[in-house]
């Protein structure tokens, strides 16, 4: 269980995902830096309580249309070996001490329960309330029993996203640039074998859904 610990952070998430946004081939503001608000997201539970998880909607406000990124990162208390091109930057907790913030995706303790969170064998947990279920999350899987060998997650971001092969030759679909919708998260495109999908507040105070990330077969990725 992942203890939520309400305190300062220096830098703030934010802040850091200011200045790594725009490195990123699926950013879509100008050259300034963005202005980003939290609107929403989950998290996850590392069973070894090492690792914390968490799967971010951050809102641009300073397009002329509001652009909302998803964003999932790991935080930990050592760097992550050979992971240094997936840093997003380190930060100082008011309770932890040094934390190394990591985009996610590189990160086979996020993308292994990210994985399990699809296939139903775990649940979504609160953004900001400790031991707290998501039921919010809406998650479906169509596809063969997993597979319980673990692997180290080899991610290619371009401009449509990221996209994370699996070791039993799916494809794990990372929609960075959100499309969200009025009302009841929307169903994942034909052909994915398994989605997450999420609601969220936009800036004007409209509540949307959109589907974060898709599962799918090889062939159809």
């Amino acid at each position: 269980m992942a203890v939520i610990h309400h305190t300062t952070l220096k830098p703030t998430k934010l802040e850091l995902l200011a200045d790594w946004l725009p490195t990123r081939p699926w950013y879509r503001g100008g050259p300034g830096s963005p202005t980003l608000e939290k609107s929403g997201g989950f998290r996850l539970d590392d069973p070894e309580g090492e690792v914390g998880i968490e799967f971010m909607v951050a809102t641009d406000i300073s397009t002329p249309e509001p652009v909302a990124y998803l964003v999932p990162l790991t935080y930990r208390g050592a760097p992550l070996e050979g992971a240094d091109h997936a840093l997003v930057g380190t930060t100082e907790h008011g309770v932890l001490g040094k934390r190394w913030v990591y985009d996610g995706c590189h990160d086979r303790v996020l993308i292994t329960e990210l994985l399990s969170l699809i296939e139903g064998r775990v649940r979504a947990m609160a953004q900001s309330i400790s031991d707290t279920p998501d039921h919010e999350v809406v998650c479906s899987y169509t596809g063969a029993p997993p597979s319980p060998d673990s692997f180290d997650p080899e991610p290619v971001d371009d401009q449509g996203g990221t996209r994370v092969p699996t070791s039993d030759g799916a494809i794990l679909c990372m929609h960075r640039v959100l499309h969200p919708v009025a009302g009841h998260p929307p169903l994942p495109a034909e052909g994915a074998i398994g989605h997450v999908a999420r609601g969220w507040q936009t800036p004007d105070g409209t509540r949307v859904a959109a589907v974060l990330m898709t599962l799918s077969a090889a062939s159809t990725a």
